[in-house]
């Protein structure tokens, strides 16, 4: 998540096992640390772009990485708060905020490698939008409660609160994936493959896409006390020798694309409205549009050994500003999903 909602998280959760008279000093080392491993941000090349894409949230958000970051994170701190806190007080401060990063970043959906480095695989939860206003600041406000007033209880709140808020979002969830494979049988359709992302900053509205005879369909759908849908849009899945005829195997923009594949969970396709670049498909500002935040520019002129271009849009644009606040109210999802779909026979409704 965003650096404010893991510093929040690692100081509500390291005031939790603090005494009152050491409450402050815990809460301050648990925000530090809660924040650190988000320093791989300076793992970069100049002349390899997808380097950080690798290297973020990698073995700093590992689990087996946890100790060793706290006690990294514990050294550097100690001196500042050492005529309020033993050392081992310290660590035990900067341990319960470093472990609270991997594990809130494995609940959003950017992919976070846990398992690092027995695995590479990206756990994404998907219960979590990267920036959520209505999980952080309640929790901020108990947090800062508990600073003020030195009582442990407003940090246990704030933590049932963090938790239950992230329970919410299991629930939904699964509610929109049971949705979203309603909606694809509704259009005669047997996903592959189906995921859900949330929309941005709420629990409301969710991105779906699937796969489906080589297609990618991208839907949003409004999970409210009723399921509606808000129709999108669809772009065949990239298929190299199809798309990019003249890509060579041995080049180096060939290797890229095969770890952008790897990083986008194979959610690739060319941007409908540019030929030389390959987009992730997960992932757009507004969610039942094909308007990717992020993706590669290829060159048929390039050298075999020249890497691709990483290309991010990150500033939104009025309309579609106005489309996802459409989606938010309700009026841009006219459709509710059915919950009896016809289906084909053997077919289950997941």
């Amino acid at each position: 998540m965003d650096p404010f909602s893991q510093g929040a998280v690692g100081a509500v959760a390291a005031s939790t096992v603090a005494g009152a008279q050491k409450l402050r000093a815990f809460a301050l080392l648990g925000c530090i640390a809660g924040m650190a491993p988000d320093l791989d941000i300076l793992i970069g090349s100049s002349t390899d772009p997808l380097l950080f894409l690798e290297y973020h949230r990698q073995f700093t958000h590992s689990l087996v990485f946890i100790p060793i970051g706290a006690a990294l994170v514990a050294l550097a701190l100690h001196w500042p708060v050492r005529h309020a806190l033993r050392p081992i007080e310290s660590y035990a401060a900067c341990l319960v905020g470093y472990a609270t990063h991997g594990l809130l970043d494995a609940c959003t959906s950017y992919g976070t490698q846990l398992l690092w480095p027995f695995s590479d695989y990206r756990v994404a939860w998907n219960n979590v939008s990267v920036v959520d206003p209505l999980f952080t600041l309640p929790l901020v406000a108990f947090g800062v409660a508990a600073v003020l007033k030195r009582r442990r209880a407003f940090a246990l709140i704030g933590l049932v609160w963090a938790v239950g808020y992230l329970l919410l979002g299991v629930v939904q969830t699964h509610r929109v994936e049971a949705a979203g494979t309603a909606l694809a049988v509704t259009r005669g359709h047997d996903p592959d493959r189906l995921t859900v992302k949330t929309g941005f900053g709420n629990l409301l509205i969710w991105k779906v896409v699937y796969e489906s005879d080589g297609r990618y369909y991208v839907d949003a759908v409004r999970a409210g006390v009723e399921m509606t849908f808000c129709p999108g849009a669809s772009v065949p899945a990239l298929v190299l020798d199809r798309d990019l005829p003249w890509l060579d195997d041995g080049s180096v923009q060939a290797r890229d694309i095969e770890r952008f594949r790897w990083f986008s969970d194979d959610y690739l396709a060319l941007d409908p409205a540019r030929s030389d670049q390959v987009v992730d498909m997960r992932y757009s500002v507004v969610p039942n549009q094909i308007d990717p935040l992020w993706g590669v520019e290829v060159d048929p002129d390039a050298g075999l050994d020249e890497h691709v271009r990483f290309v991010a849009e990150r500033r939104t644009s009025t309309g579609q500003r106005a489309a996802y606040w459409r989606l938010l109210t309700g009026t841009g999802c006219p459709g509710t999903i059915p919950t009896n779909s016809p289906r084909r026979e053997g077919e289950p409704l997941e």
